[in-house]
C-alpha cells in the first residue's frame, strides 16, 4: 500500500479508513493457518468459535457457513488442534475482523488440552475425583458461602433462587475475578477464609459459562487441590455443559449453571411443608387405621359369651367366698374345741402333779423354822419346831424326834 498522510486539518474520515482496511485485508486471499479451537458453537446460519495461536496468546474468532460445513470433520471439538483454510473477513460498519473458514482439518489434541487430561489423569490416580472422599451437602444450610464475580449475573441467580425457595437462607460473599490470572490466588483466598469460618455451610463456587479459555482458571491445579482440601462442602457452578473444568470433577456437587446449584444446595420451603403435611396425613391415616382395628377388636371381645353378662363374674366368686368363709369358721371352730381339749387335759396333768394334790390326798408337809423341808426323820430332832402343812391349812408342831 502506497504512503498515505494526514493531518489534523486533512483527516480520514473513518468510512475512508474502514474501506482502506478492507481493501487491504482483502488482497490477502486465503491462507492457511494453524491453532487450537478454544471454542466451538453450531447453530443453524454456521459453526462460530474461536482459534488460539499453539504458542502465544492470541486469538480470533472464527465463521464456518454453512456452505463451508461439509468440508468440517465431524469430530471437531473444544481443545482440537487444526489446520484451516481461512480468508480474513472485515467488517466496515463494525470494524469486526474475524476469520471465515472455508476448510478445516485435524492436527492432533491441543497442548493445552494434552495438559488438562495429563492433570486430569494425575488427580484422578490420587483419587481426588472418587465418590467416597466427597461430603454430602446439609440438608439446610444456614449460611452458604459464595466465591463469584461482583455484580455478575451469576451471583443474582444464585442470591435470587435460594430466597425464592428459603427466604430464611443467608450469604456470605466474596467477589473474586472469574476470569485471568487473578482468578486462581483470589479464589484460593475466598476458599481458605469461607472454610475457616465455622457459620458456613456450604460453599458455592459460580461463574457463568463462558468459553474454554475464559474457564482455564477453574482447572488449575493449585485452586483444584485448594477446593479437594476444603473441610466445607464445595458446589461447582461454572455453568458450562460442553467442556466442564476440573473443578467439577473434585467438587463435592456439580450444578449444571448457578440457578442449579441454588436449587440443589437450598430446599424449597413450599415443597418441604407439602412433604410435612403429607407426612402428618400418613401419619393421621396410620393413627386413625389403628385406633379404629383395635376398636373393632375390643367390640368384638365385649361381644364374647363371658363378657355378655358380667354378674356371673360376681356370683361366682360369692359362692367362692361363702364356702372359704363356712370353711374357714369350721376350721376356726375345730382348732378351738382342740385346744380347749388340750388345756383340760393339760390343767389335769398339771393338778395331778401339784403338791396341793398331795395334801388333798392326806399327805402333809414338814417345813422347819428355817424353811426347809424335813424329807427323814433324822432331819427333825426332838425339840424341832415345825409347820405341818395339811390339805387345808397349817398347823404348829415340836418333834419328839425320831422313834426307834
Amino acid at each position: 500500500m502506497a504512503q498515505v498522510t494526514t493531518s489534523a486539518d486533512e483527516p480520514w474520515t473513518l468510512a475512508s479508513l474502514t474501506t482502506k482496511l478492507k481493501s487491504y485485508i482483502d488482497q490477502l486471499g486465503t491462507v492457511w493457518v494453524e491453532g487450537e479451537i478454544t471454542s466451538w458453537s453450531p447453530r443453524s446460519s454456521g459453526i462460530f468459535g474461536t482459534i488460539k495461536d499453539v504458542d502465544e496468546d492470541t486469538s480470533m474468532g472464527f465463521s464456518v457457513w454453512s456452505s463451508a460445513t461439509a468440508r468440517i470433520p465431524d469430530d471437531i471439538k473444544v481443545g482440537d488442534r487444526v489446520v484451516v483454510l481461512v480468508k480474513v473477513d472485515f467488517w466496515r460498519k463494525g470494524g469486526d475482523l474475524r476469520l471465515n473458514v472455508l476448510e478445516m482439518k485435524h492436527v492432533g489434541l491441543g497442548d493445552l488440552m494434552e495438559k488438562l487430561e495429563a492433570l486430569k489423569a494425575k488427580l484422578r490416580a490420587e483419587g481426588l475425583f472418587d465418590e467416597s472422599r466427597k461430603v454430602p451437602l446439609p440438608f439446610l444450610p444456614t449460611c452458604i458461602g459464595l466465591i463469584t464475580g461482583a455484580n455478575s449475573d451469576a451471583e443474582k441467580d444464585v442470591l435470587k433462587n435460594a430466597r425464592m425457595r428459603w427466604p430464611q437462607v443467608e450469604f456470605e460473599i466474596k467477589h473474586t475475578h472469574v476470569q485471568g490470572t487473578q482468578t486462581v490466588p483470589e479464589v484460593i483466598a475466598a476458599l481458605s477464609a469461607l472454610d475457616a469460618n465455622p457459620e458456613v455451610d456450604v460453599i458455592i463456587v459460580a461463574r457463568g459459562g463462558g468459553d474454554f479459555l475464559h474457564l482455564l482458571p477453574f482447572s488449575d491445579e493449585a485452586l483444584v487441590r485448594a477446593v479437594a482440601a476444603c473441610a466445607t462442602p464445595v458446589v461447582s457452578a461454572i455453568g458450562h455443559e460442553a467442556d466442564s473444568p476440573i473443578l467439577d470433577l473434585v467438587a463435592d456437587l456439580r450444578a449444571s449453571t448457578p440457578t442449579d446449584a441454588a436449587k440443589r444446595v437450598v430446599p424449597d420451603v413450599g415443597e418441604e411443608l407439602a412433604r410435612v403435611e403429607q407426612a402428618l396425613g400418613r401419619i393421621r391415616l396410620q393413627v386413625t387405621s389403628f385406633v379404629s382395628n383395635e376398636w373393632e377388636k375390643l367390640a368384638q371381645v365385649r361381644t364374647r359369651p363371658v363378657l355378655t353378662d358380667g354378674d356371673w363374674i360376681v356370683n361366682t366368686r360369692a359362692e367362692e367366698l361363702v364356702r372359704y368363709v363356712q370353711r374357714g369358721t369350721d376350721l376356726a371352730e375345730r382348732a378351738l374345741v382342740d385346744a380347749t381339749t388340750e388345756t383340760t387335759a393339760l390343767r389335769m396333768h398339771l393338778r395331778a402333779l401339784s403338791p396341793q394334790s398331795t395334801l388333798d390326798r392326806g399327805y402333809a408337809i414338814a417345813v422347819k423354822a428355817d424353811g426347809t423341808v424335813a424329807r427323814k426323820a433324822a432331819d427333825a430332832p426332838a425339840g424341832t419346831e415345825l409347820t405341818i402343812s395339811l390339805g387345808t391349812g397349817r398347823i404348829g408342831a415340836l418333834s419328839q424326834g425320831p422313834k426307834k
